[in-house]
């Protein structure tokens, strides 16, 4: 098992009973973010974080080259303007030891550290329906209780290691991209191999390559990746965005992704000559990002013709860069159109595959089938490794909640309720479950959006509605029944006016075996999302029931 577990911290004796305002479960960004706008209302709260430090996302995935794919002036909090112009990120794309640094210094910054309570998991949380409380429980041995929870576990955070058949048995190491050993781990004369070609494979991919002896990357699905095109911060970048910061926060609210500074297009990729469109292509694929590709015309994620000339244009790409014919066909995706599952960024990926030193395995057409002491056997190979990372992504968005025993007094559990897909109203409540607010919930824009922008809009209107609630004297609000089926409904129905749910993705689940297949992220566009929970919110929390 990868040495990355973190061990539950001993108790104090007055630290095991806590009577709070509000519990947080989570310290990644949106745990600290919850903090501290908690802190601003006056209320009392603690946060539980599994890990020995802060950070979510950034502190446990530590693997070779992971980064963020969000420029790094946008992927930073807006709450305070000291700190956004008092930062400084050394590189366009931020690292992730650099995005640590960075989360470690606001945790300092507005001294929220002292509210987070480590190396403890969250195992139950039952709300009590007489006395309207919620009890929180972790497997150190705390209680917990307040009247709200705060559900921070982030979309991200529950590892998938597959269920191979003689895992255990492999006399050499192994890890998962999301529990990597926090000291690294050198590939230096090892004969290496990467399960998983997904946004983490392809980070990782290149740099272990560069260390190990021999590299066997084994792909069942390949993924469409765009260069990023890092580099050092370009100081009259800097300068000039960081001068134009408030323009450039307030206009992410009214983009569909949370990012600022693309201009929307206006013309159908259909509607240009093909020239047109290569060289239109040829812009984005030099100036790299993802968001700036999907813009290059306004139908890509709507119109299966329209896509079709973008990703025949990645896949030309693909095949001009990797000598090999029969490896550039193998990495060139056909099953789903770009921008359908989660668009990679990279640095030299393709280019690995023109090093003696790296060879790729298709386990579509030959599966593995089970790891043995020496290695990988598929159905037509043995390939013997010293060590092994799995690059097999996680259970997205509902796994955190689902590991959790969360119900209310004898009622079902919240993975019992999500049994058929996860229901909430606005990513944000959850019909039966009073008092519990989700950050960044399914339903939301969530993973579509810039994650930190989606965390601040959760955060504000979670505490915007405890503030109405005091200024009411109401103690308890939870979504309708009614509400929350045409919110899950409308969720559905945007997504299948997109060409999303024509790929197996994360997205819908498909990466889980036995996951329901329900499209879980909002896809109308964080603009559109954000007027909606401030519409609801002005028309007095319209589809929520509040009481004493």
């Amino acid at each position: 098992m990868p040495d990355a577990i973190e061990r539950e911290a001993p108790i104090a004796g007055s630290e095991r009973f806590l009577d709070l305002d509000a519990i947080v479960v989570g310290g990644g960004l949106g745990g600290l973010y919850a903090l501290h706008r908690l802190r601003k209302l006056g209320l009392k709260a603690r946060a539980f974080e599994a890990g020995s430090g802060v950070g979510g996302t950034w502190f446990w995935n530590r693997y070779p080259g992971a980064r963020c794919d969000v420029e790094s002036l946008e992927y930073s909090y807006a709450f305070d303007d000291d700190l956004q112009q008092e930062w400084h990120w050394p590189e366009r794309y931020g690292t992730q030891p650099e995005i640590l640094r960075y989360i470690d210094h606001v945790a300092d910054r507005f001294d929220l550290r002292r509210d987070v309570i480590l190396n403890t998991r969250v195992t139950a949380a039952e709300f009590d329906p007489a006395s309207n409380v919620w009890t929180v429980r972790t497997g150190g041995g705390h209680v917990a209780r307040a009247p709200f929870c705060i559900m921070a576990t982030g979309n991200l955070s529950t590892p998938r290691v597959p269920d191979f058949k003689g895992l255990n048995s492999f006399n050499g190491k192994w890890y998962h991209s999301g529990l990597y050993p926090r000291d690294g781990v050198d590939f230096s004369g090892l004969r290496a191999g990467v399960i998983g070609t997904g946004s983490s494979g392809v980070q990782m991919i290149p740099l272990i390559a560069r260390q190990a002896k021999h590299l066997h990357v084994f792909q069942r699905t390949a993924n469409f990746s765009l260069p990023a095109r890092n580099g050092p911060m370009d100081a009259e970048i800097e300068a000039t965005h960081k001068a134009e910061y408030t323009a450039r926060r307030a206009a992410a609210y009214e983009t569909p992704f949370g990012i600022a500074g693309f201009p929307p297009p206006v013309k159908s990729a259909l509607e240009a000559t093909p020239d047109e469109r290569d060289a239109a292509y040829e812009a984005k694929w030099n100036e790299g990002g993802s968001i700036s590709f999907l813009y290059a015309y306004n139908d890509l994620l709507v119109n299966k013709a329209a896509n079709d000339t973008a990703s025949e244009f990645v896949r030309n790409k693909i095949r001009s860069i990797v000598r090999d014919q029969n490896v550039a066909e193998l990495l060139a995706p056909k099953d789903h159109p770009i921008g359908t599952k989660r668009l990679c960024l990279d640095t030299n990926y393709y280019e690995t595959y023109n090093r003696d030193n790296v060879t790729l395995v298709d386990v579509r057409s030959a599966p593995i089938q089970e790891i043995t002491p020496a290695g990988v056997k598929t159905a037509d190979a043995d390939y013997e490794l010293d060590a092994i990372v799995f690059a097999t992504g996680f259970d997205a968005m509902t796994g955190a909640l689902r590991e959790i025993d969360i119900r209310v007094g004898n009622g079902p559990t919240l993975a019992e309720k999500w049994e058929g897909g996860p229901l909430t109203y606005l990513g944000l409540m959850v019909s039966g479950f009073p008092n519990m607010f989700i950050i960044t919930g399914p339903g939301s824009p969530s993973v579509k959006t810039q994650m930190i922008v989606a965390i601040e809009q959760h955060m504000d209107w979670i505490g915007d509605c405890l503030t109405a609630m005091k200024a009411r004297g109401m103690k308890r609000i939870e979504p309708g029944a009614e509400a929350e089926r045409d919110w899950v409904q409308h969720v559905n129905d945007v997504a299948d006016g997109t060409l999303y749910p024509l790929a197996n993705s994360w997205y819908m689940g498909a990466n889980i075996p036995g996951k329901p297949r329900v499209f879980m992220p909002y896809v109308g566009g964080f603009a559109g999302y954000k007027r909606k929970c401030d519409a609801v919110a002005a028309n007095n929390y319209e589809g929520f029931a509040m009481s004493r």
